[in-house]
């Protein structure tokens, strides 16, 4: 890792990446208040047979607004937490290479005393460290929703780092997906399209699997589907979830570290 560079990234990111996390923390805090507020009464008026909707539609990627910990595995699967995590994951990775590429900088950056490998594993760990601390708002949340709401020991707080090594490992597997589209592309769109193309049909499987029971089995083709809060939460981590998030991530970083010191970087155009 190249300490000047990563300087550099991070200088150039700290306000998005102030902006993102605060907004995690507030989106975080607020489903257990809405659970403390509400749940109960969903619950009763689902249980009571007159919401004329399955239960299954109220419920999605292993949240709900009937437990506390649903509420919490609902934050962290909800289409507005994702999408800020993702502007570090897929905004940021996507862009880290294939960006300076299409701006022309790349070369000046090659031309320091810096290999190419090198600059890939050094916006691999600012990546990293980006998404280590917006996930990380987003716990910070949860557990201030909680402690507003006097929840904190039905919420199990000794085990909300293993939700965010969870949600870290998903959100790195997106990051280094878009990484390796960086560094395979010359210009930012396709690198951003493959990234987001990937992320957005995983996240249609996990939501159909969730939605409609025929098509459950999609479910295991999803990456969501290995971010499993309740069973965090609970102290009782899959170790599969670890095992194949940490499998892509480290397949992405192998084709990454082949490709891009093997490209051609022809003059920009």
């Amino acid at each position: 890792m190249n300490r000047a560079y990563f300087v550099h990234l991070w200088r150039a990111n700290r306000v998005r990446l102030l902006i993102v996390t605060a907004a995690l923390i507030l989106w975080g805090s607020l489903l257990p208040i809405i659970y403390d507020a509400f749940g109960r009464q969903f619950k009763e008026l689902m249980d009571s047979g007159l919401f004329p909707f399955p239960r299954e539609l109220m419920q999605f990627g292993g949240g709900d607004v009937f437990s506390l910990a649903g509420s919490v595995a609902l934050g962290f699967i909800h289409p507005f937490a994702v999408a800020l995590n993702l502007v570090f994951a897929v905004g940021f990775a996507g862009a880290a290479i294939a960006g300076e590429r299409q701006r022309g900088t790349l070369e000046v950056l090659l031309a320091r005393p810096i290999s190419r490998r090198v600059t890939y594993a050094t916006a691999l760990v600012a990546t990293l460290f980006f998404v280590g601390i917006t996930v990380a708002g987003l716990s910070v949340g949860t557990l201030t929703g909680t402690a507003i709401t006097a929840q904190v020991d039905a919420l199990g707080p000794q085990n909300l780092p293993i939700l965010w090594l969870n949600a870290v490992l998903l959100y790195m597997a997106f990051a280094t997906v878009a990484l390796a589209a960086s560094v395979s592309f010359d210009r930012l769109t396709p690198a951003l399209g493959i990234a987001l193309a990937f992320v957005l049909v995983s996240y249609f499987l996990e939501a159909l699997g969730s939605l409609w029971p025929d098509a459950a089995y999609l479910q295991a083709y999803s990456l969501f589907h290995y971010l499993d809060a309740r069973g965090a939460l609970a102290g009782q981590p899959d170790a599969r979830n670890f095992g194949i998030l940490g499998g892509v991530i480290v397949a992405a970083v192998a084709y990454a570290l082949i490709v891009f010191p093997r490209r051609d970087l022809g003059a920009p155009s």
